[in-house]
């Protein structure tokens, strides 16, 4: 029946749409399609958005209006409109146009303003030498699929960006997932499998907590692995003039790859490799998105080289974004959601299932507070989050006119019976964890995140109960089956 239902308003909609084409979309025409390709589309029409999602895509939800609060961009320091970026923008695109449509490959060699970017960026982070991609997807993927081995192990923490895992994929290697932020759990697996290349993110995009960095460069060094740290979130508002957590932690000359989006602090798009001279150059040549992709334009390259001076030129905007998110997750806390995981800046509400979080997402922006809804693949099924990305720019009378509308939704969102907020329960009547000592560093006995079999969907997580552990075991899967990942 609710595939009937759903069959109806799908054939009404594509007849409204059929009204108000224009007599160029209604002379459009699509060759009809094999069965392979109808049942793998079908996956994602019928399966997902009719049964699901009762035929309604939940990402397509209210457009803001005006006076509506926003806590949905990456834009953290509100430098896209910066007339400082836009400026230097303009003047390259007026001194050289676009520039050459050429792929890097055949100028790294030359000294132009992608180099001199790239080498101030290595600069700042404390590297020999860095390279531009295009993005920071193809970034990660090109930085896995140039330095790992086919059929050898590659560990990643289970809630590492998804282009990391892809990254695997293009290289033919293993991967294996180790629990969330739980050295111990890298430890067992190193130990039992040898060395390889160990993938995190130095602040995670759905959660808002950060990697023990330190500990995981100990872990790394005991075995002989190479850790990557994917800097996207905290490049610009982490760390000394924005240089990131790697180097806050005064880890630079222990970690061998980072990697970094341009798409959040720095608001544009594009991707940077930082390491080694010798690893940047061999990443140059052997990178199969570096190779294959035209060049970032010259005046993008300008504008990112501007937010460096703003990174260095304005630390008020990093102390603010802090100064915002720490007001927002007091008042938040204070109201009895659980946003314990928040460090900086991302803070998750964590209502369940997608039907769930569809509800909090329509109570939030039916009040003019729009988040951004993440869903599988994105989080485990029974854990959806709305994200509210804190900025520099938020002002305290929309702090607090968003900490309100929480208040005022909680009954209406059934937020007492949230999962997330059962935790928050219990762990404030949970006595303090006993402490074992390894190596002489306290430890927690627990040696996990409890939260592992629910992630990978019952699959078996670390060394000890069965290290193969793949993103998505094989690419017949139904769409939209991977195992869950984080997403931006």
């Amino acid at each position: 029946m609710l595939f009937r239902v759903a069959e109806r308003r799908s054939v009404s909609e594509s007849q409204t749409e059929a009204q108000d084409a224009t007599p160029l979309e209604q002379a459009a025409a699509a060759p009809p399609e094999p069965e392979f390709l109808r049942d793998r589309v079908d996956d994602y029409h019928v399966r997902r958005k009719v049964d699901l999602w009762q035929g309604h895509h939940p990402l397509q939800g209210k457009s803001p209006g005006p006076g509506s609060i926003k806590v949905r961009s990456n834009d953290y320091l509100c430098l896209a409109g910066h007339p400082h970026v836009i400026e230097s923008e303009i003047a390259a695109l007026r001194a050289g146009g676009h520039g050459d449509s050429v792929s890097r490959v055949w100028v790294h060699h030359e000294r132009d303003i992608t180099r001199d970017f790239e080498k101030r960026v290595a600069n700042l982070m404390q590297a020999e030498d860095s390279v531009v991609c295009s993005s920071g997807y193809t970034a990660n993927v090109g930085l896995i699929q140039s330095f790992a081995t086919r059929g050898k192990p590659v560990f990643l923490d289970m809630k590492a960006h998804i282009s990391l895992h892809e990254g695997v994929i293009s290289a033919g290697a293993v991967p294996m997932l180790f629990r969330h932020n739980d050295p111990q759990s890298l430890d067992r697996m190193l130990a039992q499998h040898g060395p390889g290349l160990v993938c995190v993110d130095a602040l995670y995009s759905t959660d808002g907590d950060m990697a023990p960095l330190s500990d995981l460069v100990e872990v790394c060094e005991r075995h002989g692995a190479a850790l990557v740290v994917d800097e996207t979130h905290s490049f610009g508002a982490q760390g000394p003039d924005g240089a990131g957590l790697v180097v806050a932690a005064g880890l630079a000359s222990r970690v061998h790859f980072r990697t970094v989006g341009l798409s959040k602090a720095v608001a544009s798009r594009g991707g940077i490799v930082v390491s080694s001279r010798r690893n940047i150059e061999y990443f140059r040549y052997e990178s199969l998105p570096a190779i294959f992709s035209t060049s970032v334009m010259q005046h993008e390259v300008a504008g990112f080289d501007a937010v460096l001076d703003i990174f260095q030129n304005e630390p008020w905007r990093r102390q603010k974004l802090h100064a915002n998110h720490a007001y927002l997750k007091q008042g938040l806390d204070s109201l009895g959601y659980n946003v314990s995981a928040s460090k900086t800046q991302i803070i998750a509400l964590e209502p369940g299932d997608i039907r769930q979080a569809t509800v909090l997402r329509d109570a939030l922006e039916s009040r003019g507070i729009f988040g951004a809804i993440f869903f599988p693949p994105a989080t485990p099924d029974k854990r959806c989050i709305i994200r509210f990305t804190v900025n520099c720019g938020l002002s305290r009378d929309e702090l607090d006119r968003i900490i309100a509308v929480c208040g005022e939704i909680r009954e209406e969102v059934g937020m007492a019976s949230w999962r997330s907020t059962r935790r928050k329960a219990a762990q404030a009547s949970k006595p303090l964890a006993p402490v074992e000592f390894a190596r002489g560093r306290p430890r927690p006995a627990s040696g996990g995140s409890g939260v592992g079999g629910g992630w990978l969907n019952s699959r078996e997580v670390d060394g000890e109960t069965g290290p193969d552990v793949h993103l998505r075991g094989t690419r017949d899967r139904a769409a939209g089956a991977l195992d869950n990942h984080a997403a931006e």
